[in-house]
């Protein structure tokens, strides 16, 4: 997948309207697949979120702070406040939050990209992305057809690595080998003992961010899946 952010902002575009075709079925007052968190919940999260991101990029581009949220408090109390809504208005949330977030990315010039985020540790054009895992992995919580199987094979595997190398623990050690890729990718401190773990990339990916049980992942020696840890 692209590191480019201007590319990935397409990718964002797309990913948008996918899950805001899945959510014109669903009812904001039914369960999602987040323990605690009804479908509205999601919806107003990521349109919040798209909004978050736009600050970050306005960050970059003036150079004047502007944070994600307000406060430490924001992020959740924005979400309470607009669970509730009726369906269309969440929607038409989600689609002018978009459009503001494409608007700021639309309107960086070359050099704001490579802007280092005090609040991430990141430069500005790690944004886009974050963005994407956002509403790709959200879309599968809503609880609709949407699942990780319909993920992009890049998106899936780009996750995966951000996982691994974002601090990803378990229980016990753990290597992983994605069908399809030529290097394995370990968690912890492998030894000879250490299990592996084979499977499509897509499955390891979700059963490791919390949205697949591994089912069909195998591992070896022989034994059950490590459990593993908490995902943001």
């Amino acid at each position: 997948m692209t590191m480019d952010p201007l590319v990935l902002m397409t990718d964002v575009d797309q990913a948008t309207e996918l899950l805001l075709g899945t959510a014109e079925q669903l009812d904001p007052g039914a369960a999602s697949l987040l323990p605690g968190w009804t479908v509205g919940h999601v919806l107003t999260h990521v349109a919040r979120n798209a909004d978050s991101y736009t600050n970050l990029l306005t960050w970059a581009r003036t150079g004047v702070e502007t944070p994600q949220y307000a406060s430490p408090t924001a992020r959740d109390e924005g979400i309470e406040a607009g669970r509730r809504r009726p369906l269309a208005e969440q929607l038409d949330d989600i689609r002018e939050a978009h459009e503001r977030f494409a608007d700021a990315a639309a309107a960086m010039p070359a050099e704001a990209w490579t802007f280092v985020l005090p609040s991430t540790g990141q430069s500005a054009a790690a944004v886009p992305w974050a963005r994407l895992r956002e509403v790709a992995v959200h879309h599968v919580d809503l609880g609709g057809e949407y699942t990780p199987q319909d993920w992009s094979d890049a998106f899936a595997l780009r996750l995966l690595r951000e996982i691994v190398t974002g601090g990803a623990h378990a229980s016990t050690p753990m290597i992983l080998r994605p069908q399809g890729t030529d290097h394995a990718l370990t968690i912890g401190e492998a030894t000879g003992t250490t299990p592996v773990i084979g499977g499509p990339t897509r499955s390891i990916t979700a059963w490791l961010a919390g949205r697949g049980d591994g089912a069909d992942l195998t591992v070896a020696p022989d034994g059950e899946l490590p459990v593993p840890g908490r995902w943001k």
